[in-house]
């Protein structure tokens, strides 16, 4: 089977389980919340529960050594983001969303997972490292198709409930299209399990990663509210979201294509970048929330693709391993976000103080990766002159 064919159809994949299964709940947020479902607050706790489940699915990727573990979570995960979709056409409340993005976080997890461990090993061992990198556009074109089909709804005057049910039918035959043609697992060399220990420079990358989650994940999560609250409901608010989505896509075509080396560089300048794109959304107008999708969606998955570069470049031979254990730093640094915004819209009305704070952590995760870089630059030379 051809590499290409498997590395675009792992894109559609991710497309359908992170733009979908993941993100599906951002463009709802305004109907939700006006049909009465649950307040903003309840929202965050919502989103919450989402990353939650992300967390804990990302955390059991970890453990996924053999070929059947990985093909199972990898399968399952794709067909559960279907079911637990199409289940949320019937749900009603603030309980039936919450254990259903629950639900989601876990498969969407698990595919993310797999498919960057299968993809990354396929493109490196086929010598197509940019096409392996061009992956993670998937889930920025997901994000805009989602807000596409929220954005018709809107102008067909479609409830949350139908608009899920779209969700669900083009998950399936997203599904149904690609399954064949995903990249198979193969058991894992017993060279690369001989150097599967803790490698050098992960943990500082998983806090990285984990403050990265805190800080593009409220924008990402409350985009769509924000901008309904600015335009009141015009169907303009719906612009925004596949906007980021497109921008994000369009994000890590440009980092792909850039000379190799540098990855530390690229990577501050993405989470300094994102840092701008939260605080522009503080201005609260039209400019500032189109300001904040230009910097938080443009780097939002070159971020993701520069981390797991940098993983690779770390620990080569531990790929899946080290992409369970940044997927579940960085699905608790967006737990953290959520919360953050229901304790800020209950105690000050506003999403301001965890804006504030998500732009500051991000600013925090790009002097860590400067200084890991100066630190490791001290130390090379220090022993090439010993």
């Amino acid at each position: 089977m051809s590499p290409l064919v498997q590395l675009l159809a792992s894109a559609v994949a991710l497309m359908m389980a992170m733009g979908i299964g993941r993100f599906a709940l951002t463009p709802q947020l305004p109907s939700l919340i006006a049909e009465g479902q649950f307040d903003l607050t309840a929202a965050g706790l919502v989103a919450a529960a989402n990353y939650l489940g992300y967390f804990l699915g990302a955390v059991d990727a970890m453990f996924a050594r053999q070929p059947g573990q990985v093909r199972l979570r990898l399968h399952a995960g794709l067909w559960l983001c279907v079911v637990l979709t199409l289940a949320s056409w019937a749900a009603n409340g603030f309980w039936s969303h919450l254990l259903l993005r629950f639900g989601t976080g876990v498969a969407s997890a698990w595919v993310l997972v797999m498919i960057t461990s299968l993809t990354q090993q396929l493109a490196a061992a086929h010598g197509t490292p940019r096409l392996g990198a061009l992956v993670f556009a998937g889930p920025g074109v997901g994000i805009a198709l989602t807000g596409l089909l929220a954005l018709a709804a809107h102008l067909l005057g479609m409830d949350s409930a139908a608009l899920w049910l779209v969700y669900a039918v083009a998950a399936l035959v997203m599904l149904l299209t690609v399954r064949p043609w995903l990249p198979r697992a193969l058991a894992p060399a017993p060279a690369a399990i001989a150097r599967s220990a803790p490698s050098p420079g992960i943990a500082r990358l998983g806090l990285v990663y984990g403050l990265y989650g805190v800080g593009y994940i409220l924008p990402a999560t409350f985009l769509s509210q924000m901008a309904n609250q600015r335009f009141h409901g015009h169907w303009l608010a719906d612009l925004f979201w596949p906007a980021f989505g497109l921008a994000a896509a369009l994000g890590v075509v440009l980092v792909s294509v850039r000379r190799p080396g540098r990855t530390t560089g690229w990577l501050a300048a993405t989470l300094w970048l994102q840092g701008l794109g939260v605080l522009a959304c503080l201005l609260g107008d039209g400019f500032g929330l189109a300001l904040g999708v230009v910097l938080c969606g443009g780097p939002f998955l070159a971020c993701m693709q520069l981390v797991m570069q940098r993983s690779r470049e770390l620990a080569p031979h531990a790929t899946q391993r080290n992409a369970g254990l940044l997927t579940a730093c960085f699905a608790l640094g967006q737990l953290s976000g959520p919360l953050l915004a229901a304790l800020s819209n209950h105690y000050s009305a506003s999403l301001q103080p965890a804006l504030v704070l998500a732009a500051s952590g991000l600013g925090l995760a790009g002097v860590l990766v400067v200084t890991s870089r100066s630190a490791r630059q001290v130390c090379q030379a220090s022993t090439s002159t010993a």
